[in-house]
């Protein structure tokens, strides 16, 4: 008769399975507790080396509206935030009082040139004398007049004829006073329609409908539509700075978006305060988005290339160092940094292309911490 089939080698292979399970449960458990780390991979890609700097957005211009003649206000088209262009009146002063003058000054020129074409009251009365003259030099011929007498004849003549000449020359002049008068008053009358000096935008207004301002006084403060792009270079970086060189810039105000820009101009002083220079930027956005007066941001110039290198993100260092995932371990590498741009850095040595680099947070782990990666979307 033969024995039954033991049991042990069942209890033994369920003994094994259920110790697979927990052993697979224990390892997700661990698994799961293990903390996230943000990574990016390093790649072979071109590595720039730049130098960066600050960048402000201004007006290309920005001033105010004055008046050069006093008066008070009697028609104006100025409005906070209004858009003008050159030659737009904006601004009447009252010209009733230099109307009267301008009234008057012509009066006065149409009687001036009245007195010109009449010519001098004494004109007749030099004819007279012309022709007493002339009887008293036949009779001095004739020896019936003394010659000392035709001299004295001549001579208050003469006087006449000076007098008349004179007065001829005063209607003259006073002719050309009045008219250089009037042509100053209507200047002056000119100077009070007050007119956009350029195309612009009203920030502000200081005189309103009636209000009665001096000459020279501020009526409006205008800004041009243009605008400049001033990027700040520290001193020990400005000799590599050159016109033409190609920058990055990243404005605070649309985020971590990135727009092309070159370098327009250089100025060759730095700022007395700061020790900074001044360059100025052709920047290329697209068309929704606009530049505004007060916008801030940074900028990176690249002045130097280099093809095929390893780069990951800036964020990436700590000083000089990397957490460097190696088989779901961290490893804290000491590393050797080539060009870096804007947003990446070239690694010379201590990391190769295709590893794993922690960019967040490096303060919360440790080396040999086990985590889990997440890696950053491109």
């Amino acid at each position: 008769m033969s024995k039954p089939p033991s049991s042990s080698p069942n209890w033994l292979r369920r003994l094994a399975v259920a110790a697979v399970v927990l052993a697979a449960l224990g390892w997700g458990v661990s698994y799961t507790l293990r903390p996230v780390v943000l990574v990016a991979t390093a790649v072979l890609a071109e590595a720039v080396k730049t130098v960066p700097g600050t960048v402000e957005v201004k007006a290309e211009f920005a001033g105010e509206l004055k008046s050069e003649v006093g008066g008070r206000v009697s028609a104006s088209t100025l409005d906070v935030g209004q858009r003008v262009f050159q030659g737009d009146v904006l601004v009447q002063i009252d010209t009733g009082d230099i109307d009267l003058e301008i009234e008057r000054i012509k009066n006065e020129i149409t009687a001036a040139k009245r007195k010109v074409e009449l010519g001098s009251l004494l004109r007749a009365e030099e004819l007279n004398a012309k022709d007493t003259l002339t009887n008293l030099e036949r009779q001095t011929k004739l020896g019936a007049y003394p010659e000392a007498e035709l001299e004295k004849q001549r001579r208050l003549f003469q006087q006449l004829v000076q007098r008349r000449e004179l007065d001829e020359v005063n209607t003259r002049l006073s002719l050309e006073n009045n008219e250089n008068s009037l042509r100053s008053k209507e200047r002056e009358r000119s100077k009070m329609i007050i007119v956009a000096p350029s195309d612009g935008i009203v920030t502000s207004v200081a005189a309103r409908v009636g209000d009665l301002i001096g000459s020279n006084s501020p009526i409006a403060t205008i800004i041009s539509v243009g605008r400049i792009v001033e990027a700040k270079i520290s001193e020990e970086k400005f000799a590599d700075i050159k016109l033409g060189q190609k920058a990055s810039v990243r404005f605070l105000t649309f985020g971590a978006n990135q727009y092309n820009a070159v370098i327009s101009k250089i100025l060759p002083s730095a700022d007395a305060a700061t020790q900074r220079y001044t360059v100025f930027l052709d920047i290329s956005l697209p068309e929704d988005r606009e530049l505004k007066p007060g916008l801030t941001g940074e900028v990176s110039i690249i002045i130097a290339k280099r093809a095929n290198a390893v780069v990951v993100p800036r964020r990436a260092l700590v000083g000089e160092y990397l957490y460097v995932v190696e088989g779901g371990r961290l490893a804290l590498r000491k590393v050797v940094k080539g060009y870096e741009g804007l947003n990446e850095v070239e690694i010379v040595s201590g990391l190769q292309a295709g590893e794993q680099v922690v960019v967040e947070q490096q303060d919360r782990f440790r080396e040999g911490e086990r985590v889990r990666t997440q890696v950053l979307p491109n």
